[in-house]
């Protein structure tokens, strides 16, 4: 099967490149801007403000009213506006809608919940600007856990919920009980679990560590997920984070929220990042356009009746 010898050299890639056991967050911060893309051809790209915090925004040649912020991965610890372009920009291209990339900020720096306090400042200057429902949300990774956060924390906050959101390989359970966080390990190419560990360490605070990770804005596993929009949820079945998305698909269920699950059989983490090198890539980014596109077109009939 191709979409398997696709995962599979994927997979030996992230083998191959995993930070060595010595490296600083200095370290690991510059190797993970190095997988950082510029736009593609037909996205034009400038440099914003949003929530008070850098921003790329991505607006594709010919785009819609839609507006799709995107929340990068990297634990929490990793990664900024420019490693959000790639998957950005390729739901941009696909959606129509112009994308922001946000550069919230990193711990260990900035501990929970900066990342939570920034997606949700910049979530609330783009609802106020276009209006909630012209807005959709995605993230991969932490970025996946944080998109959902922000919903959680927009819920709290009295604002109206986007269209849709779509999040890959999201980092749900910083408590890291899931069974797949140990079952997977040995199997996930990527990760083992003294590195998200570590990664948990540098982003929750110092102290009441055991308590913060149970938070919903930390951990939305744990959340009451009633009245969050539709939901899209892709992972691979290769991760040690397997379980936080099968379980917050669940609890999404649970709570009649309208959740779409997808999990690729021996996928490795967050293979989306590979828009444009791994054709599984393209396929996945184009089912969550199709997806995030439909609920922005729902929701604009609704409006104009």
């Amino acid at each position: 099967m191709q979409t398997r010898a696709e995962f599979d050299q994927l997979s030996g890639n992230y083998a191959k490149n995993r930070f060595p056991a010595d490296a600083t967050v200095e370290d690991m911060r510059r190797a993970f801007s190095r997988g950082a893309v510029p736009p593609p051809a037909g996205v034009g790209s400038a440099l914003r403000r949003l929530g008070g915090r850098p921003a790329i925004e991505l607006r594709p040649d010919g785009a819609g009213e839609g507006i799709l912020l995107y929340l990068h991965g990297g634990g929490f610890v990793l990664g900024s506006a420019e490693t959000g372009v790639g998957v950005a920009a390729g739901l941009a291209v696909r959606t129509g809608a112009t994308a922001y990339s946000l550069d919230y900020r990193l711990a260990p720096e900035h501990r929970f919940p900066a990342a939570v306090d920034d997606a949700l400042a910049a979530y609330a200057e783009l609802a106020d600007r276009h209006g909630a429902g012209r807005l959709v949300i995605a993230g991969d990774s932490a970025g996946g856990g944080l998109a959902v956060a922000t919903l959680l924390a927009a819920r709290e906050a009295g604002l109206g919920m986007p269209a849709a959101a779509a999040v890959f390989s999201p980092q749900t359970d910083l408590t890291l009980s899931g069974a797949s966080f140990t079952g997977r390990d040995g199997d996930d190419p990527l990760f083992r679990p003294d590195d998200i560990a570590a990664y948990v360490r540098r982003y929750l605070p110092e102290h009441d560590a055991e308590q913060a990770a149970r938070s919903p804005l930390a951990s939305p596993v744990f959340a009451d997920l009633s009245g969050l929009p539709p939901l899209l949820i892709q992972v691979g079945s290769r991760e040690l984070l397997h379980d936080d998305a099968l379980r917050l698909a669940v609890n999404a269920a649970h709570a009649d929220v309208d959740v779409t699950l997808e999990s690729a059989a021996r996928a490795p983490h967050n293979y989306q990042t590979a828009v444009g090198a791994l054709a599984a890539a393209d396929r996945a980014l184009d089912r969550a356009a199709v997806f995030l596109a439909d609920r922005l077109a729902e929701r604009a009939a609704a409006s104009a009746d």
